[in-house]
C-alpha cells in the first residue's frame, strides 16, 4: 500500500511541476474524474450532511474528542448525517457520536502515508487521493461546517468555505469554529484583517464562535433546514443505487 500511496503522490508531484505533455496533462484529468466519479456514487444518496472538522491527533480522552462526539450525536438525532475526513482523532469522534446513536456516518478519506486510514465509525466511505477533490466533496454534500480544533487541514477547510460564502460563490450556510481559547490567536488576526481593511466588518459574522455544545447545534438546526428546505431524494434502482 505505501508503494501505491508513493505513486500517488509523486504523480502529483509531478503534474504540479509544470507543463507536461499533453497526453500526461489528459491522463491527469481522467484520474481526477474518476475520482469525483467514485465520490459522488458513494455519497448521492447518505442524506443531508453537516461535516465536522479536526484534528486527526486527539486521543480518546482529550477534550476536545468528546465534545465533537457529543455535538456530532446531538447533530446526527436530529436527522442529518455526520461527514467527516474519514480519519482518527477528531473524525473518529464525530462519526463515532453519530453511530452510536443510531444516526448516519459517512467519511471522505485522504490517502496519506501517515495519520489517515479510515475510522472504524464509518457506514460509508470514499478514498480519496487528491485534497481538492476531497473538498469539493465535503462541501457539495454539507448544510454545514464544524470547525473543531485542528491544524493546517482544519484551517484550510474553514477557510476555503468562508471564502466561498463572502464571494457569494456558494450560499450562506451555518460555520461554527468550536473552541474560543483553542482559536483565540485566530480570531484576533481576524480582527486585525478586519481593523486593516483586508476584510469587511460583516465577514467577521460569517461563522459562531462557541464553545457551548447546545449552542452550536441550534444554530446549525436553525440556519439549515428550513433556509435549505432539506427533502430526502429518491434512489434510482436501474442505476444500482442503494
Amino acid at each position: 500500500m505505501e508503494n501505491k500511496n508513493n505513486r500517488f503522490r509523486n504523480s502529483e508531484i509531478e503534474f504540479l511541476k509544470g507543463p507536461q505533455s499533453r497526453f500526461k496533462e489528459f491522463l491527469f484529468s481522467i484520474k481526477v474524474l474518476i475520482e469525483f466519479i467514485r465520490g459522488f456514487r458513494v455519497l448521492h444518496f447518505v442524506g443531508p450532511c453537516i461535516t465536522i472538522f479536526g484534528s486527526a491527533r486527539f486521543k480518546e480522552d482529550h477534550p476536545h474528542y468528546q465534545n465533537a462526539r457529543g455535538l456530532a450525536a446531538l447533530i446526527a438525532r436530529k436527522g442529518f448525517t455526520i461527514m467527516t475526513g474519514g480519519g482518527p482523532g477528531i473524525m473518529e469522534a464525530a462519526n463515532r457520536g453519530a453511530t452510536e446513536v443510531g444516526g448516519k456516518s459517512v467519511g471522505c478519506n485522504i490517502v496519506l502515508p501517515f495519520e489517515q486510514n479510515p475510522n472504524p465509525y464509518l457506514q460509508k466511505y470514499t478514498n480519496i487521493r487528491y485534497f481538492f477533490v476531497r473538498k469539493v466533496l465535503l462541501l457539495k454534500y454539507s448544510y454545514g461546517l464544524v470547525a473543531m480544533p485542528g491544524g493546517y487541514g482544519t484551517m484550510d477547510e474553514l477557510f476555503e468555505v468562508l471564502t466561498l460564502i463572502q464571494t457569494t460563490m456558494i450560499k450562506k450556510y451555518p460555520v461554527v469554529v468550536f473552541g474560543r481559547e483553542y482559536h483565540q490567536k485566530l480570531l484576533a488576526y481576524i480582527d486585525e484583517m478586519c481593523e486593516v481593511g483586508t476584510i469587511s466588518p460583516e465577514d467577521k459574522h460569517l461563522f459562531l464562535v462557541t464553545d457551548n455544545i447546545q449552542e452550536a447545534y441550534e444554530f446549525i438546526v436553525n440556519n439549515s433546514i428550513e433556509p435549505f428546505g432539506l427533502r430526502p431524494q429518491k434512489k434510482n434502482k436501474w442505476l444500482g443505487e442503494k
